[in-house]
């Protein structure tokens, strides 16, 4: 921005700075250098001066460019404008050009995301159409990693802030979350001057800027597929964005399933996309509609569920006409289990022909005979039999193909019969007058009977080959499940009740059921397969074939492999806790052994010197061996108090009172049990820290821990440092020490009871210092996590609510 400001001042223009926010920044303060400032307007508020930009006097001033910092800055009280964006639309409408700044975190619309990506609620905020009317937006774009280099180096905040900065607003996925934000607001922006372009240039066609993926919808059970298929073509183009729509009908009628269509939605948002609908009645034409109007690059149709017989009397479907009026749209059309002739279960055996295409024959035989009679009659001309015979043979050839060999029959009786009444002379009589004639007619019925002969093999075969594929397919799937593991159980259950349409489905033994799935109270035909000895599969519902009891019995063998592994994992999740316990207990047992028996002994040693030597010693031999008794003992009650404390955590019994807290208050009492000198720790401790809710007790005890690590562990020439600052409704304390540091695969660990992993490997003590602090933190409803000091070291992060009457007060 000042720069700027100093470009425009080179070129002639007028330029005043009305206000600019250095924060006390050397390389921002310089900049300001030669260019004109316009005195602030001074008011009061609680006792404190604030100094606000004088919009009044910039006006009067009437330069041709005014620099207005932090646009989304709030006014002091009892301002002309609540905000400082209101100030800039009056220097705006005085004629006056405005240089200002904003966060992206400022911006309304992305107000909610911004709250959810950092924990901060932003109370300062620019509406989005004061940034838009903008003449020209510049975005400052800086790597994550680079802002963080400047951040440490002081560039940004004082050396205090340094630390509390990095680990909460300045964390690396903060940052670059914000900057995808930025970079996303100003393509939207970018986008919206691009179509006023091409509107004002009568441009219509697509320019493909930016893939825009269109998913269409029907509320089938095929959307789930379509959406994600969609999500990866979005995701492969990058930038891509996802669009689903489904199409209304006009008279207001609702979708096919609603329930299905409410479940798509949410996986839209899921994916990162958004929904719509559109109402008309024109399917094709609507989702042409719309892709042109968001300037879609790709639609995304799924095949078709309407069978081939359906698809020939109906005309072309919705794919079909959507491709052929896409023009330079691309459209995927993408296949699905609910697809026409697609089945997740296995197909029933039947015979090689269904019923209705049975009776599809007989309905196209009895309404294609007289249909064809009238024809030929129409167009006849001479005696000639020929073109009637072929024709009659073309009617028989089709029934055939639509309904099998019964059908096929009685088409060809039917217009034999025909034939001779109305074709063969004498007419209306049924009479053969030459032995050719008979023979004709019995070749006639044969030719019919042969192809529905060859067209019932060929739909037996192709049953059979489905069936096939289908039990593959299933076979697979019950491998598969069983191989990943997590329960094969669940998912051979899941894949027998959906492959097989039954209505429950059951493993049972010989004292009850082991696993369902399905209605627990299904009645009906029972089929029953041995899983292993005392072990059985029941399926309820209806009664299986030979080959489906093949296929079951499969699922039966996988059972029988996926039941002990089961109970296995079952057994060592119970022995997980007895492990943990031995585990402690010998920890517990080396602590005795080794850290309780050490302090025991001193004093031990000592009080046995006082007690054989006393009138040999000296006052001052007598005082420090009492001394070395005392402190041996405050060691070993110290340990044992700790010791006592962990298994109370450990059990879940321990006593928390919380309160309101001021931890500034807490500090000397933490100093003073740490053992820390002045010398040893920085506080460093703002004015405007809130009480928070805690445990004092606990609390102080979890501070001279961390002081205690933090002192023993810091070079001398380097104090341990305390801070205090509040992150959204939390108030952080950071002990931050300078030592060697922790490696991140052993930070995990130096919470566990008995471990001496914390700044080196071994620091004495029987290792509760951080585990009973972990426990205290998690019972007040705190949380303890470490982090890397910047430069090398160890930083605990205490992180305490905020007393809940500030929080009310502050809502209030």
């Amino acid at each position: 921005m000042l720069e700027e400001a100093h470009r425009l001042a080179g070129q002639g223009r007028q330029v005043v700075l009305a206000v600019v926010e250095d924060h006390g920044r050397a390389a921002t303060a310089a900049l300001t250098e030669g260019l004109e400032r316009v005195p602030l307007r001074r008011s009061e508020h609680g006792g404190l001066p604030l100094d606000e930009p004088d919009v009044a006097a910039v006006i009067a001033r009437a330069p041709d460019v005014a620099v207005v910092d932090e646009l989304a800055h709030s006014n002091a009280p009892g301002s002309r404008h609540a905000k400082r964006w209101a100030d800039v639309e009056d220097l705006l409408h005085a004629g006056i050009d405005v240089l200002s700044t904003v966060n992206v975190q400022h911006i309304a619309s992305l107000n909610d995301v911004v709250e959810r990506i950092t924990g901060v609620p932003q109370r300062e905020t620019v509406p989005d159409d004061v940034l838009r009317r903008a003449d020209r937006i510049e975005l400052v774009d800086l790597a994550p990693d680079a802002l963080r280099d400047r951040l440490a180096a002081g560039q940004v905040y004082p050396a205090a802030r340094v630390d509390a900065a990095l680990s909460n607003w300045f964390r690396l996925g903060n940052l670059t979350a914000l900057r995808e934000l930025a970079l996303l607001w100003l393509a939207d922006e970018v986008e919206s001057a691009l179509k006023r372009y091409r509107s004002e240039q009568g441009i219509g066609a697509a320019w493909e800027s930016r893939e825009r993926i269109v998913v269409a919808l029907t509320g089938g059970p095929e959307g789930e597929t379509l959406l994600r298929r969609g999500a990866r073509v979005a995701a492969r183009t990058g930038a891509g964005e996802l669009l689903a729509v489904h199409v209304l009908a006009e008279d207001g009628l609702a979708p096919p399933d609603p329930a299905a269509l409410a479940v798509q939605r949410t996986l839209v948002q899921d994916l990162g996309g958004t929904f719509h609908q559109v109402v008309g009645d024109d399917i094709p034409a609507a989702l042409i509609a719309f892709a042109r109007g968001v300037d879609a690059t790709q639609l995304v149709l799924g095949v078709s569920r309407r069978g081939r017989l359906a698809a020939l009397l109906t005309g072309a479907g919705t794919s079909a006409r959507v491709i052929r009026a896409s023009g330079d749209i691309d459209v995927h059309i993408v296949t699905h289990g609910a697809a026409a002739g697609r089945r997740t279960a296995l197909p029933a055996r039947r015979g090689a022909l269904s019923t209705r295409r049975r009776l599809a024959g007989f309905a196209l035989a009895v309404v294609g005979g007289p249909a064809l009679t009238l024809l030929l009659t129409a167009v006849r001309d001479g005696d000639s039999l020929t073109a009637e015979a072929l024709g009659y043979q073309l009617l028989v050839v089709l029934v055939a193909l639509v309904g099998g060999a019964w059908p096929a029959a009685f088409a060809a009786v039917l217009s034999g019969l025909t034939i001779d009444l109305l074709f063969v002379q004498p007419v209306l009589q049924l009479s053969i007058a030459r032995p050719s004639h008979l023979a004709a007619l019995v070749l006639y019925v044969a030719n019919g009977l042969l192809v529905s002969l060859v067209v019932g093999l060929a739909a037996r075969r192709t049953r059979a080959a489905r069936r096939s594929a289908a039990e593959a397919e299933v076979l697979a799937a019950v491998a598969g499940g069983v191989l990943q593991g997590v329960d094969a159980v669940d998912a051979l259950l899941d894949r027998t009740l959906e492959a097989f349409r039954v209505r429950a489905v059951r493993v049972e033994d010989d004292e009850g059921v082991l696993e369902e799935r399905g209605d627990a109270d299904a009645d009906g035909p029972v089929t029953a397969v041995p899983v292993q000895p005392g072990t059985r599969l029941i399926v309820v519902g209806r009664v299986l074939d030979a080959s489906d009891r093949r296929v079951l019995q499969v699922v039966a063998a996988q059972l029988a492999a996926a039941l002990p592994r089961r109970v296995l994992a079952e057994r060592a999740r119970a022995l997980e806790p007895l492990a943990e316990v031995d585990r402690v207990r010998s920890a517990l047992l080396a602590a005795v052994g080794h850290d309780l028996r050490r302090p025991l002994a001193v004093a031990t040693a000592a009080v046995t010197s006082l007690r054989s030597s006393a009138d040999r010693l000296s006052p001052s031999d007598r005082t420090e061996l009492l001394q070395e008794a005392e402190g041996s003992l405050d060691r070993l009650a110290g340990l044992i108090t700790d010791l006592l404390d962990v298994s109370r955590v450990q059990a879940g019994a321990l006593a928390v009172h919380l309160e309101s807290v001021d931890v500034e208050e807490l500090l000397p009492g933490a100093l003073d049990h740490a053992g820390a000198g002045p010398d040893e720790v920085r506080l460093h401790v703002p004015d405007d820290v809130p009480p928070v809710q805690a445990d004092p007790v606990l609390l102080e005890r979890v501070l001279a821990n961390l002081l205690s690590n933090a002192v023993r562990h810091s070079p001398a020439d380097r104090p341990v440092e305390l801070t205090l600052s509040r992150f959204g409704e939390r108030v952080e304390v950071r002990v931050i020490d300078h030592g060697p540091g922790v490696e991140p695969d052993r930070q995990a660990r130096m919470f566990q009871p008995f471990q001496h992993t914390t700044d080196t490997a071994d620091s004495g003590g029987v290792g509760l210092g951080l585990a009973l602090s972990l426990g205290f933190a998690e019972g007040m409803g705190a949380s303890l996590t470490p982090e890397d000091t910047p430069g090398g070291g160890l930083t605990m992060v205490v992180g305490l609510p905020v007393d809940a009457t500030v929080r009310e007060g502050a809502d209030a």
